[in-house]
Parts: C-alpha cells; structure tokens; sequence
C-alpha cells in the first residue's frame, strides 16, 4: 500500500521520535519521509512544499534549536540555557508559532496544524477551551501574578492544595504541588533553585517548605505565565497514585500508558512506574473506563485538525470521576506500548493511509 502524498517530518533528525517515525513509514512499505531539521528550518528557512503531508514533531531535547528558537521569540539573541534550566518558555512559545507559521507557509498539508499546536503548548488556552466544550478539567484560577497573588486568590477560593503550571512549559517543567495550612507550606517539585536565583529541572523530586523559597520559585516562573489547578486527588492502584497518558488517533484512543508514582507527581521521567493498563481497567469497572476513552475522543474533537493528540487522564480514588490535566501535541512517544501490534507512529502511518484511501483528508 502506498501514500498518494510523499511525507515530511519537522523534527531533529537524531531524535528517536523521528526515527521511530521513519521506521513505522519503512514498515507500512513507504518512500522515506522527507525529514527537515529543525535547525534548517530556523537558520535558512528550508521548509515543506506544496503535495505533502507533514508531521510537526517535538522541537525538544536540542540545545541549539532551544536557543533559536527562544531568539526568534524574543527578537534578538539569547543566552544559551544550563543544562536543564528553566529559561525563556514564553520566548520559545513565540518562537514556535513564528516557525510554525512558516512551515504551513510552504504549503504542505500538516498532520498537526499550527494553532492546536499552540492551544496544546499553553495550558491556559487549553483547560479554557475544554472547559468551554464541558470536557472534565479540574478547576482553575484566573491569571495569578506571582506568589502573593497565588496567595491571596487561594485564600479567596478556599482552596488549600493546587498544582502550579508554567503555562507554556512540558513534562512537569517547572510544576508544583502545592499545600498551604495556615502559615505552614509544602511544595513538592522536581524544580531545583540554585543560590543565583536560577532554576533547573531535576530527576530528583524535592520538597520545600520555607516559604521564601517558594515564593521565589513561583515569582520567577510567573513572568512566563501560570496556570494554577486545584488539586484533583488521583485514584491508586498497588499503593501507588496513578494517571494515564492516552495516545487518541484519528479519534479514536488506541495507545495508554499507565504512569504510577508514590507521590502526586507521575511522569516517567522522573522514576516514576509504568502500570498495568488490564489491572488499572478492571479496578476502574467498564462503565467508568468507557467513559474516560469517550473524554479521550471528546477531547480529540477539540482539535480536529490533528491526526494525533496525548491526553492526560486522571481518575478520583471513587473511579466514579475523572478529569483531564494536560492535553500534548507531542505526547505520542510511548516506547514499546502496542495496540493491535501498532505501536503509536504505526497507528499513524495506517489511519493516514486510510483516510486518504476513503478520500477523507478534511478529517484531518
């Protein structure tokens, strides 16, 4: 079976997300993906023509493509960050869409169109647009400025535990745990703050309770932007809290990983415990589990330019409620995890094969 359109990816070549992609187009008997460096394409502005179909892949995980990106954001040049700091995510936002805005310029039809790209990369627009479809989200604050205002706005609310977001940031960035009591506070992150005031991603979870300290963490994040939740206690299974990351493709929620941590925070990247995706569905019971997939779609549905989106599931302890924390435009990378022996670029490979064999490309 062949493509009637020769596939590009925008990516970083070495990345495996786009090896694992060209991999799944070898085996489906395809040309070889066109791939376009996202270095090229800020440097020199190489870029897909017109006839193609076109894969937006992560811009992350490359120092250099941080730093041009973060550049053309900004307007001028930039430093370039520390290994892990947190630095310029509002600036690379506005890097991205500038670059995004590009690609689409050189015709080619893309598999993930550039404003869900954005809505998925900014939490606020996101949890604002799910709210407005009454997809399950837990609930938010407004715009908060900084910690005396995330203070003050709590109080206000009543609400004594929240996660705080960098709006614009990925893969628990930046993210805190939030509990306050009075005059004592807890936060728990894998933020690392270094005596110049900077911050860094870690692998290590820490826990700080000198509010000083989270004050300065949450003030030098806001600048960039936050989005602040209230905390949706998550269900456990094995004496773990857990989530699911839903890959859902051309609508329908195929590829689910099971993410378990002995704390609030689950992203395997930070030791966390894949779980077991039959376990978690039977303690769940089938009619609390179907409607969690129906939230998948419905979420797809929100964007429905793309081939592809992650979605973040949470279950309450009941199994009763559910709600959606995040919502990815790269969050298909899920190593080994098969449905029907697709694995998730697979999966892609064929639903665009199909929709273009039904000459249903206004799907996507």
């Amino acid at each position: 079976m062949t493509s009637s359109r020769p596939l590009a990816v925008v990516g970083n070549p070495a990345n495996r997300r786009v090896t694992m992609f060209l991999d799944a187009a070898r085996s489906a008997g395809l040309p070889e993906p066109h791939v376009f460096a996202w270095k090229d394409v800020l440097h020199r502005g190489v870029v897909p023509g017109p006839g193609t179909w076109v894969r937006i892949d992560s811009p992350g995980e490359d120092a250099e493509v941080d730093v041009l990106l973060r550049s053309l954001g900004a307007g001028a040049p930039v430093r370039m960050a520390g290994h892990g700091e947190i630095l310029g995510l509002a600036d690379a936002h506005a890097g991205l869409r500038l670059a995004l805005e590009r690609i689409a310029a050189g015709g080619g039809r893309l598999l993930n169109p550039v404003q869900d790209v954005l809505v998925m990369g900014d939490k606020r627009r996101t949890h604002a647009l799910l709210a407005s479809r009454s997809v399950p989200v837990p609930q938010a604050l407004a715009t908060v400025h900084g910690w005396d205002d995330l203070r003050a706005r709590m109080s206000e609310v009543g609400w004594s535990r929240v996660f705080v977001k960098p709006a614009l940031g990925s893969s628990a960035s930046g993210v805190l745990a939030l509990n306050v009591a009075g005059a004592r506070v807890s936060a728990l992150t894998s933020v690392e703050r270094v005596p110049d005031g900077r911050l860094f991603n870690s692998l290590r979870m820490r826990r700080y309770r000198d509010e000083r300290e989270v004050a300065a963490i949450v003030d030098r994040l806001a600048p960039d932007g936050l989005h602040v939740e209230r905390w949706f206690p998550k269900a456990s299974w094995a004496g773990r809290v857990l989530d699911l990351r839903v890959v859902v493709t051309a609508g329908r929620p195929r590829h689910i990983v099971v993410r378990t941590s002995g704390h609030a925070i689950t992203n395997l990247h930070l030791g966390n415990a894949r779980g077991d995706v039959e376990a978690v569905r039977s303690a769940a019971g089938a009619v609390a589990w179907e409607e969690a997939m129906q939230t998948g779609r419905r979420v797809a549905a929100c964007f429905p330019g793309s081939l592809h989106v992650g979605v973040d599931l949470m279950f309450a302890p009941s199994w009763r409620r559910h709600a959606v924390a995040e919502v990815n435009a790269f969050g298909d990378l899920l190593p080994r995890v098969l449905a029907d022996g697709l694995d998730t670029y697979s999966e892609q490979i064929a639903a665009l094969q199909q929709i273009q064999e039904k000459n249903l490309a206004c799907v996507i």
